[in-house]
């Protein structure tokens, strides 16, 4: 008889099998897996000689046409005196461990099933199952025995397989039509784009070998198709066998979504989801969450298994409002139910967050599973300063503060704790001297442990509240969970820390600023990234590419793309306005750029103009509206929500009958990702060379990069803001029918150190404006 095989882990199958129950404080999962191995590793010190640690165990259960292969590995197997057998399965907890009662219906499922393992592999009549919760914190132990036999046993293992036999046999089906769909599917195009060809080929032979590639590949090369293409394609051969799309910002995700649904559309049959921020996903307008307040969190276990054969047996394409919709009708969490389906989708389409962030990443994700996931990262260049951003760690003295005067009379355990805390800050504002700052290449040594009694007591505190106090009365200094979650990035960070961070510290406004600075990520970007099978970075601002490899990570061995541009020359006209937008010489820019922006909108059309400033950006807008008050222009404002981002994009209409000059932001939510196809866009004009702001971090990060034998002004100012300036531009020519002119804006553009570092469609038609 031919079976199909059904590869997963003991404790996938129990799981599945026998969660039950509300969804736990999000807040539990940050130190629970470091506490639960905590945990294993003080009872396993335990072991006689005779007993085993970690014992790897594998068997096969057929079901129908399923065959299950299930494996796993036990976390002891103990031996008595008269030689019989123990299995045991520990567990750590956050309450008493006398809480656990009879034990969790899945704890004892998953050490039954190892029971079974070993009795079948054995030939063991009988075996005691042991079942230990360990208390995080106090490590007080609590131990409880079944004994059962052979024949319980059996009659288990083929009980829970049964539980999961509709699933399996769901995906088996679905697998079947994915793998013929891909085979079927053809390039969605009727040619390739000048460039896309080679780019296609290039990512197929790095997931074909298990490679890293640096792409830089211009705007109009169709970046998202020529990456998800070729990786389809191995994911059918089975060179792969998932796929994360990254991105930094929700409108290249749109595009990965529309790329999916064009090739959908050809006949692709393949369950790929969209990830949305936990905030956003939410039904809750309060935010509120937990079983206690939240009903799609109360008794979630019981009913997500439904929900999610419901979901994938009807839906392939699953984006924020699918998901809303199956989690409404099941009633479950939406944001927890996006997570669950990521497991068992081929495509993720998610922020880079979910794969380099410790704090958020898919912790549940197998390492078997990542060795055949293929990471696809859009927009890469974002990378490097997300990353500095992901390792990083700050505190401030003010929420201690508060949470000791809040907590004195209700838990005078929390506020010592708190007290003890906000007293190291309190010296290390001495420390700081008249300066009022500091700055050290190691961590504070005394922190840590402090950091440690505080997080220990506010978990404690957040699971077993004694107290009413609300959060109107916790004030601005900040809740107790948000300190929570600041401290165990602090505490997260401390185990990363090396030669390349920094800590600095700053007396502002009266608090007192304390970080863990990151320098260089590209250690820890290599790190999170390596167990998955290949990676592919791409952007059309890749440049310099030396720079982008330096930064995120590359080895000897990984491969650089740099394409050149699908369009001609001539559908840029670019010029440059020799005017210094210095910080000291603005005032002096403001007219000469309201004179060349109403030169640059004498032609009907729509236009953009960016400034490296919001101050620089309204000072400029006050000059020309009151000059050249018959232009129509509109304003990018700060903190926009969607909708007002949505009208501002809407105002350039293709038919639009008068002239439209955009004012905005370089670097901003309308300077990247943004696409304006031919009449919505005539003409862009950037201010500046976007350098960033100088600051403590920048002239940390030039220091350090000098240090190392590199130019430090580059790498901390330059590289960066022609970045910006190249994505600003790049908003212009979106395809090739499209022209426009671009207005460069500084004097620095004319000298070569700048000039080289734009593409070269823009420095080989450079005239004066």
């Amino acid at each position: 008889m031919s079976y199909a095989e059904i590869a997963l882990s003991v404790r996938a199958l129990v799981e599945y099998a026998f969660s039950s129950g509300s969804l736990e404080p999000g807040f539990r999962s940050g130190a629970a897996m470091v506490e639960g191995t905590r945990s294993h590793q003080l009872i396993q010190k335990q072991y006689k000689e005779a007993d085993r640690k970690e014992v790897y165990l594998k068997t096969e259960i057929p079901h129908g046409d399923l065959l299950f292969i299930i494996d796993g590995r036990c976390d002891g197997l103990l031996t008595a005196g008269d030689g019989s057998l123990t299995v045991e399965e520990i567990k750590s907890i956050a309450g008493t461990p006398d809480s656990a009662l009879e034990g969790r219906e899945v704890h004892w499922a998953q050490a039954f099933m190892y029971a079974y393992i070993l009795t079948q592999d054995l030939d063991l009549p009988a075996i005691q199952v042991k079942l230990t919760y360990v208390q995080r914190g106090s490590e007080e132990q609590y131990s409880l025995y079944r004994e059962m036999t052979r024949e319980e046993l059996t009659a288990f293992a083929e009980e829970t397989v049964a539980k999961y036999a509709p699933y399996a046999e769901m995906m088996v089906r679905y697998q079947a039509k994915r793998g013929e769909s891909i085979h079927s599917l053809s390039f969605p195009f009727s040619g390739y784009r000048p460039g896309q060809r080679h780019f296609a080929a290039a990512v197929y032979t790095s997931i074909a070998e298990g490679a890293k590639l640096f792409a830089q590949a211009p705007t109009g090369i169709g970046k998202t198709m020529s990456t998800l293409f070729p990786a389809i394609k191995a994911l059918g051969e089975g060179k792969v066998s998932g796929i994360f799309y990254l991105t930094a910002k929700t409108v290249t995700r749109i595009a990965a979504q529309e790329a999916v649904m064009m090739l959908n559309s050809r006949g692709l049959h393949l369950h790929v989801i969209t990830l949305t921020a936990k905030e956003k996903a939410c039904f809750r307008e309060d935010g509120s969450c937990g079983a206690d307040s939240c009903p799609f969190a109360e008794g979630y276990y019981d009913r997500i298994n439904a929900a999610m054969l419901d979901m994938l047996e009807h839906e392939t394409l699953m984006t924020r409002e699918t998901i809303a919709a199956y989690a409404r009708k099941h009633e479950v969490c939406p944001f927890e139910f996006s997570l669950d389906a990521a497991y068992a989708s081929d495509i993720v389409i998610c922020d880079y967050n979910y794969i380099y962030d410790p704090r958020i990443s898919l912790k549940r994700m197998s390492e078997e599973r990542k060795k055949k996931t293929v990471l696809l990262v859009d927009e890469a260049h974002n990378l490097v300063d997300r990353g500095r951003e992901m390792y990083s760690a700050s505190l401030t003295k003010a929420p201690f503060l508060a949470l000791q005067r809040q907590y004195k009379t209700v838990n005078p355990r929390l506020s010592s704790a708190a007290k003890a805390v906000n007293a190291f800050f309190i010296a290390l504002r001495k420390s700081c001297g008249d300066k009022g700052a500091g700055e050290w290449t190691e961590y504070p040594g005394e922190l840590p442990e402090l950091l440690e009694l505080f997080a220990s007591e506010a978990e404690l505190e957040l699971l077993h509240s004694s107290s009413l106090i609300t959060p109107a009365e916790e004030g601005e200094a900040g809740s107790l969970l948000d300190t929570f979650y600041a401290v165990q990035g602090m505490l997260r960070t401390f185990k990363t820390y090396d030669e390349r961070y920094i800590t600095y510290a700053e007396v502002r406004s009266g608090d007192v600023y304390l970080k863990l600075f990151n320098l260089d990520p590209s250690h820890l970007l290599q790190q999170m990234a390596k167990s998955f099978r290949s990676q592919i970075l791409f952007s059309a601002t890749l440049s310099p590419l030396s720079y982008y490899r330096d930064m995120i990570g590359a080895d000897e061995e990984d491969y650089s793309l740099s394409l050149s541009s699908p369009f001609h020359k001539e559908q840029w006209q670019v010029s440059v306005l020799p005017v210094s937008t210095r910080y000291h010489d603005r005032d002096a820019s403001l007219q000469p750029l309201s004179d060349a922006l109403k030169g640059m909108v004498s032609r009907k059309g729509n236009y953009l103009v960016f400034f490296p400033s919001y101050l620089y950006l309204k000072n400029v807008y006050e000059v020309f509206t009151e000059k050249y008050p018959e232009v129509a222009t509109l304003l990018q404002g700060s903190g926009m929500s969607e909708t007002e981002r949505e009208n501002f994009l809407a105002a350039f209409r293709p038919d639009n009958p008068d002239t439209l000059l955009g004012f905005a932001l370089l670097g901003g939510i309308f300077s990247e990702g943004v696409d304006l196809p031919g009449d919505r866009l005539n003409g862009v004009m950037v201010v500046g060379v976007g350098l960033p702001q100088v600051g403590l971090e920048r002239n940390l990060l030039r220091s350090y990069f000098q240090a190392q034998g590199k130019n430090g002004f580059d790498y901390a100012y330059v590289y960066p803001g022609m970045c910006k300036v190249q994505q600003a531009g790049g908003r212009l020519i979106r395809s090739e029918n499209d022209s426009g002119i671009i207005v460069l804006a500084d004097d620095r553009f004319l000298q070569n150190s700048y000039r080289q570092l734009l593409p070269e469609e823009w420095r080989d038609y450079f005239v004066m404006a």
